[in-house]
């Protein structure tokens, strides 16, 4: 009986069937997510019984830290090996997070499936294929182990970005069962505002999300001013084209402090002329709140080039000039293979590896 990734009424059912009262359940669920104990028998507040009991017949499952690859700029890209489970296609499988301090904060990149099928052409990802789809506890793993490894220099504020590998409406079920796990205050207790979650464009899923109410902040992967461009780097956009992605973020509901962000990878060459900059703007011109966030394409075995800065800033500044705010997102990692569209799994030779061990 696997007790991570479990809600807090999920593990109230457990305690009443195990003949415990319901609110050691909720004593459960605090010890997990927000005091981050790992171990049935660290949670003390419960009878000794009852964690004897639960040591025998339910496991805390936590991801094994095969790598710690450690950044220059501080960032360190963990490669997590997932174990199997009792479900088919629940095989074993790697999968990489990123943590990533800053002043006043720090952000966590997080993966929601080991690889992706959306295939999207710029990313090395992509070239993994989907190799199968993580669970909640698998999901807030790669958020509790490194909050708990760094907990000593933790800044105040906690960013979450569901933008490392798969496709988040791809695997909605157990993504918005973790989520809802994040963003509880008597959870993990990360404010909506700082929860943000990627996706190439799938319309159904966009649709899906606009009707939880509990949910993160909604970023899209843009990458291109036209149908054309993006069925070339982006295949999914064959079955969800540009004209019905539009559609979905004009009905998209956004809260009173809430904008759509949308992402566009600068390809040299292939995506960052002046008349794509005005193609994006009229794209956006319907849409109530937005920004747009361009991402110098990061460096793979892959046949593209990156934006040279003068390039990106032209684009940028056609944004800016006819009132679509845009900045320019330098991605953290490069080094260790850690930045936007570089998680493939892959061994950096002679990267530095050490980086203090949770205790």
């Amino acid at each position: 009986m696997e007790l991570l990734g479990k809600s807090k009424e999920e593990l109230r059912e457990i305690c009443v069937a195990l003949g415990e009262p319901a609110f050691r359940g909720a004593q459960i669920y605090h010890a997990l997510y927000s005091e981050r104990k790992f171990d049935v028998a660290q949670i003390t507040n419960l009878p000794a019984a009852l964690r004897e009991r639960l040591s025998k017949e339910a496991r805390i499952s936590l991801p094994e830290v095969k790598h710690r690859f450690a950044s220059t700029d501080g960032s360190v890209r963990y490669l997590f090996g997932l174990p199997g489970g009792e479900e088919k296609l629940a095989r074993p499988a790697s999968v990489e997070a990123v943590f990533m301090p800053n002043a006043g904060r720090q952000t966590i990149c997080i993966s929601t499936q080991a690889g992706c099928a959306v295939d999207c052409h710029f990313c090395l990802t992509a070239q993994l294929g989907l190799i199968r789809n993580l669970t909640a506890g698998e999901i807030l793993a790669q958020v509790l182990l490194p909050l708990e490894e760094h907990k000593t220099q933790l800044a105040p504020q906690t960013n979450i970005v569901l933008m490392g590998q798969g496709e988040p409406l791809l695997n909605f079920a157990p993504v918005m069962a973790a989520v809802r796990i994040l963003l509880d205050p008597e959870g993990v207790g990360i404010s909506p505002k700082h929860v943000t979650l990627s996706t190439s464009g799938i319309v159904p899923g966009i649709e899906r999300l606009a009707q939880e109410k509990v949910r993160p902040k909604l970023a899209i992967s843009l990458n291109a001013s036209n149908d054309e461009q993006r069925d070339a780097l982006m295949p999914i956009n064959k079955k969800y084209p540009l004209a019905a992605l539009m559609n979905a973020c004009k009905e998209y509901p956004l809260r009173t402090w809430e904008h759509l962000t949308f992402e566009y990878v600068m390809l040299g060459g292939i995506n960052d002329a002046a008349e794509d900059a005005r193609r994006v703007v009229r794209l956006l011109a319907p849409l109530k709140s937005v920004k747009l966030n361009l991402i110098p394409w990061n460096p793979g075995e892959l046949p593209y080039r990156e934006s040279p800065p003068e390039q990106i800033e032209e684009f940028r500044r056609i944004l800016v000039d006819r009132g679509v705010p845009a900045f320019v997102r330098y991605s953290r990692g490069r080094d260790v293979m850690a930045a936007c569209g570089q998680l493939a799994l892959l061994e950096i030779a002679g990267a530095p590896l050490s980086v203090a061990s949770p205790p």
